[in-house]
């Protein structure tokens, strides 16, 4: 069925601040690699999926700015992709209640990012927290995009807009929303924290030796890989000689991600070799490939009107490709149009 729609690629991060390596390595670092695939490109700062809890007014302006510049930081192009703030355009809240009558209430219920973040008290949740599945579908379709790049966790969220995009065509006898396709390159690079092997680097970690920031400079950088929790082990000559010891895999996998290497190619060059050699080389790859975009990030914060002007026309750009493909969604639907 995506054979009718031109090639797309869309994808968004939410500004929930505190960006670090692993949103770089899991996220921003492939979003500007597909730049260079000739398919077009639409990256959206998701405002309104943020407000599903509460947000003090002034932090989200901030935090949406920070979520851009470490677009443009990472090295995604706003001339070369459509880079927005999708509360700026208008389209995706229309068409989320579009498909708010598509969804199924039980398709909603059985999202474990609603049970994750609802908890025990899910009567007291916001009404869209449960149904911004049904916002991120559109998102997705307003644009008719036939690939999005996902991580493990966020298979299920295009499981449903791909329901929701079978469901519309079945009910109104058409073709019209393609059937998008997950875009999975390879082994995600799931960075995992300085501290804990087993857990997942977070901006909410209380301890900030845990994470890699985008905005940390070299010394902070170096330190952190420095400080990082290991073994007394040296290294194996490949991954299968990790696999009870999550802070080494988690310090090759981070070197592998930076230099472009698979793991193994790391553990070749560095089989034998104890944390005291394999460290500091580590510390050097990340200053080189992080200090840079950390620079960038500073750059880009210390001029917020250029932020606003670039999300402003970046918007004005994703309107063009998504108002005609809303009109076209209500005209199926029947929906009368007659303001000129």
């Amino acid at each position: 069925m995506n054979k009718t729609h031109t090639p797309r690629i869309f994808s968004g991060i939410q500004p929930s601040g505190g960006l670090t390596l692993g949103n770089y390595l899991g996220a921003l670092k492939r979003f500007a690699a597909l730049q260079e695939t000739g398919i077009e490109t639409i990256y959206c700062v998701v405002d309104l999926h943020a407000i599903t809890v509460w947000q003090q007014p002034e932090k989200l302006r901030q935090q949406t700015r920070e979520a851009a510049a470490a677009f443009m930081a990472a090295g995604v192009d706003p001339a070369r992709s459509v880079l927005f703030n999708q509360s700026q355009v208008s389209a995706h809240a229309e068409m989320a209640w579009l498909f708010n009558t598509v969804a199924r209430v039980g398709w909603m219920y059985r999202m474990t990012q609603f049970k994750d973040k609802a908890g025990k008290n899910s009567e007291n949740a916001s009404l869209g927290l449960l149904a911004y599945p049904a916002l991120m579908a559109a998102d997705i379709l307003t644009y008719h995009a036939t690939a999005v790049p996902v991580g493990d966790d966020q298979k299920q969220h295009l499981e449903l807009t791909r329901d929701v995009a079978t469901k519309f065509n079945h009910d109104y006898g058409v073709e019209f929303f393609p059937i998008t396709e997950p875009l999975i390159e390879g082994a995600a690079t799931r960075v995992m924290s300085l501290r804990d092997g087993s857990k997942k680097m977070s901006k909410s970690d209380p301890s900030d030796a845990s994470r890699i920031n985008l905005t940390d400079d070299a010394d902070a950088i170096a330190q952190k890989i420095r400080k990082a929790r290991t073994d007394a082990d040296p290294l194996p000559g490949s991954m299968d000689g990790l696999k009870d010891r999550p802070e080494a895999r988690n310090l090759v996998n981070i070197y592998a991600a930076l230099s472009d290497e698979t793991p193994d190619q790391v553990l070749a060059r560095f089989e034998g070799q104890g944390f005291g050699a394999f460290k500091p080389a580590l510390a050097d790859v990340a200053v080189e490939v992080m200090a840079p975009i950390a620079k960038r990030m500073t750059e880009y914060m210390a001029d917020p009107a250029e932020i606003d002007r670039i999300l402003g026309n970046g918007a004005d750009r994703a309107d063009a490709i998504a108002t005609p493909i809303l009109n076209r969604t209500k005209d199926i639907i029947g929906l009368i149009r007659s303001r000129g």
